[in-house]
C-alpha cells in the first residue's frame, strides 16, 4: 500500500534577513494560487483614540498607492481574472488574492504595492470616512451585531479586545492622514508581517519573488507584548422598544486559542449548541418552540476566550429561554454525556477541519493562522488525534471549571421592558 503523504511534507518556510516570514504549501493538483499578506496585529493594538484605525487603513490601502490609483488596482486584478479581498480582525489583518499560476507575479506586485506604498490621499481619506460610517450604521441597525458588541464591550472592559473593530463614529471622524500614516508606519513592518501562499506554487521561486519586492524593507524591533487581559462577566440589558424580538447572549470563559485543552472546548461547544442535533437546538427550539435560532460559538484569542450562546426570542419567553439554557449547562456539568453525542461531536469537528481545507484559499489562510496563533504547524492527523483523544470526562471537567454562575455574562438587547435579571437567574 502506498504511503499517504502528510500535508506538512508540502509546506516550506523561509525567513528573510529583515524578519519577514514566508510560508508556502504546494498543491500539485491545483491550477490556482492563493496568497496573503498578513499583519500580525489587528484592532487589539489600538489606543482608545485610534479605535477603528486598523480597519480604516485596510480600506485606505485600496484607495491608491504611489504608482497605482484606485481604478488601476481594480482594473489590473480584473484583467487577470483575479479575486482579491481583505479583512481586519482583533489580532490580525489580511490582504489576499487568488489567481491562476501564471498571474502570481502581477497579483503579488499589486498586494505588496498596496501594503508597502499606500498614498493615503487626503480627499480619498475623507470620502472613505463616509463609507466606514455607513458600515457602522449598518451594524447599529443589526440587533444580533449590537448584542455581540455590547457583550464584548462589557466582558473585556477597558481593553481594546472588547472594542468594535470598526471603531465608533466619533473616532472615525477624528482620523487624519497623519494618524493613519503613523499607525501604518509602526505596524506595517517586515517583522510584523507574514506572507503565505498555497496552490501550484514553487517555494524557492515564490521566495525569490517576495525577496525582490519586500526584501528591502528595513529590519525593526518586534512590537512590545500586550498586557494580560481580564474578563468582567456582567449582566447588561439594553431596552429597545422598537424591536419585535429580544436578542440574548449568555457567555462563559474558556481556554484561549493555543491552550492544550482547547479541543475539549470544541467538543463541549459542539454538544451544547453547534448544529440542529445539539442540546440547545433540540430542547429550546424543537421541544419548546421558544426560539427560531439558538446556537453556541467559541470566540478564542491568544490569551482569552469565551463560549457564547446566542438566541432570539419574544420578550414574554425571554426568562424561560434563560432558565432552559441554565438547565442545559447544569446537565452538561452533572449529567451523562452519551457515546452517541461524543461520536457525533467528534465527527462534526473532524469534518469541519477537513472540509475547511479543500481550497487553495482556505489552506493559505490556515498556514497564516497556524503560525500566528500556535507558532508551529499542526498536521491534520495530529488535530484528528487530539479530537479523538477527548473523553466525556474531559468535557464534563471543562464544564465544571467554567460554567459557574459568578463567571457567566448575560447580555440582552431588545424590548426588555421592566424585566430584571440577577445572579440568581444564572445558577447552573
Amino acid at each position: 500500500m502506498a504511503k499517504l503523504q502528510k500535508r506538512a511534507d508540502s509546506i516550506s518556510t523561509t525567513v528573510l534577513s529583515n524578519g519577514l516570514k514566508i510560508i508556502t504549501e504546494s498543491m500539485p493538483g491545483a491550477r490556482s494560487v492563493s496568497m496573503g499578506l498578513w499583519i500580525r496585529s489587528g484592532s487589539r493594538r489600538e489606543q482608545a483614540a485610534e479605535s477603528g484605525i486598523s480597519h480604516f487603513i485596510e480600506h485606505m490601502l485600496f484607495k491608491g498607492t504611489e504608482k497605482r490609483g484606485t481604478q488601476e488596482i481594480a482594473r489590473e486584478l480584473d484583467t487577470i481574472g483575479g479575486y482579491s479581498d481583505a479583512f481586519t480582525g482583533k489580532e490580525l489583518v489580511s490582504y489576499n488574492a487568488k489567481v491562476l499560476e501564471e498571474h502570481v507575479p502581477i497579483a503579488f506586485d499589486i498586494l505588496s504595492d498596496m501594503v508597502m506604498r499606500p498614498k493615503f490621499d487626503r480627499q480619498e481619506l475623507q470620502k472613505e470616512k463616509g463609507v466606514v460610517l455607513e458600515e457602522i450604521k449598518m451594524d447599529l441597525d443589526n440587533p444580533e451585531s449590537q448584542t455581540h458588541e455590547l457583550f464584548c464591550r462589557k466582558y473585556w472592559k477597558d481593553d481594546a479586545l472588547g472594542w468594535p473593530i470598526l471603531g465608533s463614529p466619533r473616532t472615525v471622524r477624528s482620523f487624519t492622514r497623519e494618524m493613519a500614516v503613523d499607525y501604518w508606519g509602526r505596524h506595517y513592518v517586515a517583522s510584523n508581517m507574514l506572507v503565505t501562499a498555497a496552490g501550484r506554487v514553487n517555494h524557492d521561486r515564490f521566495v525569490k519573488m517576495v525577496e525582490t519586492t519586500m526584501g528591502g524593507m528595513g529590519k525593526t524591533k518586534p512590537l512590545p507584548a500586550l498586557p494580560a487581559v481580564s474578563v468582567f462577566p456582567q449582566i447588561a440589558l439594553r431596552d429597545k422598544p422598537s424591536l419585535e424580538q429580544v436578542q440574548m447572549c449568555i457567555a462563559a470563559p474558556t481556554y484561549p486559542m493555543g491552550h492544550e485543552r482547547r479541543f475539549s472546548c470544541y467538543i463541549m461547544n459542539s454538544i451544547l449548541g453547534n448544529g440542529m442535533s445539539s442540546r440547545l437546538f433540540q430542547n429550546i427550539r424543537e421541544r419548546q418552540g421558544l426560539a427560531y435560532h439558538i446556537s453556541s460559538d467559541l470566540t478564542l484569542y491568544r490569551d482569552s476566550g469565551a463560549m457564547a450562546i446566542y438566541a432570539g426570542t419574544s420578550p414574554a419567553t425571554l426568562r424561560r429561554v434563560v432558565e432552559s439554557v441554565m438547565q442545559e449547562l447544569r446537565a452538561l456539568k452533572e449529567g451523562p454525556i452519551t457515546e452517541e453525542e461524543m461520536r457525533r461531536a467528534k465527527d462534526n469537528s473532524k469534518a469541519s477541519v477537513v472540509l475547511s481545507l479543500e481550497s487553495t484559499s482556505s489552506r493559505m489562510s490556515n498556514l497564516a493562522r497556524q503560525d500566528l496563533f500556535f507558532g508551529r504547524f499542526l498536521d491534520i492527523e495530529e488535530i484528528i488525534e487530539r479530537i479523538e483523544g477527548v473523553s466525556a470526562e474531559d468535557v464534563r471537567s471543562i464544564a465544571q471549571t467554567f460554567l459557574k454562575p459568578e463567571d457567566l455574562a448575560l447580555t440582552v438587547v431588545g424590548p426588555v421592558g421592566g424585566q430584571k435579571f440577577s445572579r440568581r437567574d444564572l445558577v447552573c
